[in-house]
C-alpha cells in the first residue's frame, strides 16, 4: 500500500471514530505532550489570543540566558516554528502580521546568541519559515510603502544575513512599480553609506531586485557596483539574466569577456554558450561546445545534449566512435566506465576496467563501489573482484580502524565470487591474493578478527 493511500485510509478512520472520542484523545495528548498541548491550544484559541501568546512567547525566548548546544537546535528551531505557527493562525490584519514578523526578525541577535547554530536549523526559520509568513501577510497589505519602509528599516542591521531574505522574496509581496521605488531608495541608502559592508549590502538588495524583475541592465549595474573587477563569475551572472531576459546576443559579449585561460565555472560557461548558440542559430558554435562538454565528461545527459545539436541520426556514429577513444585511451576514467555501461555496451566496459586493472584506486570510493557493483550484479565476476580488492587495499592501506567494516565486507565479497571464477584471465587468484594480503597487512589484528568473527 503506498503512503498517500494508507494516509487517506487513516484518515477516513479517523473521521469515523467521531469527534467526542478524537477531542479525548486529544486533550489526553496535550496533558502529556508539550508540542501537542501547543498545537491544541492553537486551535481553541481565537486570534487575540494566538497573538497575545505570540507576543508573550517572543518576550520570553529573548529573556532566555541559557546557552543551547548543536544537538539542541533541533527541538529549538520546532519551538520558534510553532511560535511562527501561532502568529499565522492569530492575526487577520495583515499589516499588523507583517510588523510581529518584522519584530521576530529583530529578535534574531537574542535568539542565535542563545544557540550553536552550526546544523543551520536556526536560520532557516529566518530564511524559510519567517520569510513565507511575512510574505503570505505582506501579499494581502494595500499599503505598499509602509511595506518598503519596514523592509529596509529593518535591513539597516543584517549582523546574521537573515535579513535580507525579504529583499529576495520582494517579487511575491511587491508589484514592479514598487519594487521599482525600492530599487530607487536602495540606491539612494548606498550613497549616502561611510561603511562599505553597509554600501554592499544596500546594492545587494538591488542585485536581488533586479534579478526578480528580470531587468538586465539593472542587474549590470548592481553586479558591477559590487564588484568593479570583472571576474569570471560577474561575467557569467550577468551573461545568464541576459539570455533569461532573451538577449542572447548580449549574453554572448559577456561570456566573451572571460580570459581563455579561466576556467572557473566552465561547466556552467559551455552550458550557457550552447544555449546562446542555439537561441542565435549558430549550427556550427552549438555543435562544437556539445562536443567539448560530452568529451569532458561523457554522461547520458551530455550524448543526449550532443545527439541535440549534431542530430539523432548521428547516434550509432557518434557511440561508435566514443568506445574507439575511450578503449585507446591510456588513462583510466571511472567516468568513462560508468558511461559504457549507461548505452548497454557492458563487454567494452569489462574490457575497459581489466586492461587497465592496475591504476584502480580504491581511495575513489564514489567512482568505484558502483562500478563494482554493477559489474557483480552483471555476473562478471573477474571484473567485480579486482574492484573490490582496489577498494579493500584502500581501507587496508589507510589503517583506520573505523574502516575496516566495509574492508570485512570487501574481502567476505571477495570469497563468495572466488567460488564463482574458473578463469581468472591473466589476473592473479584469490588465494594467491589474500596471501599478499595477510603478508602485507597481517599485523592489524583489529581488522582480522572482525574478518574472521
Amino acid at each position: 500500500m503506498n503512503k498517500k493511500k494508507k494516509n487517506t485510509d487513516t484518515r477516513n478512520r479517523l473521521i469515523e471514530l467521531g469527534p467526542e472520542r478524537l477531542t479525548d484523545v486529544l486533550l489526553n495528548l496535550a496533558d502529556r505532550h508539550r508540542d501537542a498541548e501547543a498545537i491544541v491550544k492553537r486551535l481553541t484559541a481565537t486570534p487575540q489570543e494566538n497573538t497575545k501568546r505570540f507576543k508573550a512567547k517572543l518576550a520570553g525566548i529573548k529573556r532566555r540566558r541559557r546557552f543551547l548546544g548543536r544537538g539542541a537546535s533541533f527541538a529549538f528551531a520546532d519551538e520558534l516554528r510553532g511560535l511562527l505557527q501561532d502568529l499565522r493562525a492569530g492575526i487577520h490584519d495583515y499589516l499588523m502580521g507583517v510588523r510581529l514578523v518584522v519584530e521576530f526578525y529583530k529578535a534574531d541577535d537574542a535568539i542565535f546568541r542563545q544557540c550553536d547554530d552550526s546544523y543551520g536549523n536556526i536560520g532557516d526559520i529566518f530564511r524559510i519559515d519567517a520569510s513565507n509568513l511575512f510574505v503570505s501577510f505582506a501579499a494581502n497589505c494595500d499599503d505598499k510603502e509602509e511595506l518598503i519602509d519596514l523592509v529596509l528599516e529593518l535591513n539597516r542591521e543584517d549582523e546574521y544575513g537573515v535579513r535580507d531574505s525579504l529583499f529576495q522574496c520582494a517579487s511575491e509581496y511587491l508589484p514592479d512599480e514598487a519594487m521599482r521605488s525600492m530599487v530607487d531608495r536602495l540606491w539612494d541608502l548606498s550613497g549616502k553609506e561611510t561603511d562599505e559592508d553597509r554600501t554592499l549590502h544596500w546594492i545587494s538588495g538591488v542585485e536581488s531586485l533586479a534579478r526578480q524583475m528580470k531587468d538586465a541592465p539593472l542587474y549590470e549595474k548592481a553586479r558591477l557596483a559590487l564588484w568593479p573587477e570583472l571576474s569570471a563569475a560577474a561575467c557569467i551572472d550577468i551573461a545568464r539574466i541576459y539570455l533569461e531576459t532573451g538577449d542572447a546576443q548580449t549574453a554572448l559579449t559577456w561570456l566573451r569577456r572571460i580570459p581563455n585561460r579561466d576556467h572557473f565555472k566552465v561547466h556552467e560557461q559551455d552550458d550557457l554558450l550552447l544555449t546562446i548558440y542555439k537561441t542565435i542559430g549558430d549550427q556550427e558554435k552549438m555543435e562544437s561546445v556539445a562536443w567539448r562538454i560530452f568529451r569532458r565528461d561523457r554522461t547520458e545527459h551530455t550524448l543526449a545534449c550532443l545527439l541535440d545539436a549534431v542530430g539523432e541520426d548521428l547516434r550509432d556514429q557518434v557511440i561508435e566512435g566514443e568506445i574507439q577513444a575511450i578503449l585507446e585511451s591510456d588513462h583510466l576514467s571511472y567516468s568513462d566506465a560508468t558511461f559504457l555501461i549507461e548505452i548497454n555496451h557492458l563487454d567494452e566496459a569489462e574490457s575497459y576496467l581489466l586492461d587497465r586493472w592496475e591504476l584502480l584506486d580504491g581511495d575513489h570510493y564514489s567512482g568505484l563501489l558502483p562500478l563494482a557493483d554493477h559489474m557483480e550484479a552483471s555476473r562478471r565476476w573477474v571484473t567485480a573482484s579486482v574492484l573490490y580488492r582496489a577498494l579493500l587495499d584502500s581501507v587496508l592501506r589507510r589503517g583506520k580502524s573505523k574502516y575496516y567494516t566495509h574492508g570485512v565486507r570487501y574481502l567476505k565479497k571477495l570469497d563468495t565470487l572466488d567460488l564463482r571464477i574458473h578463469d581468472w584471465r591473466n589476473i592473479s587468484p584469490h588465494h594467491e591474493y589474500t596471501q599478499v594480503l595477510r603478508k602485507n597487512h597481517g599485523r592489524k589484528t583489529s581488522f582480522w578478527s572482525r574478518y574472521e568473527k
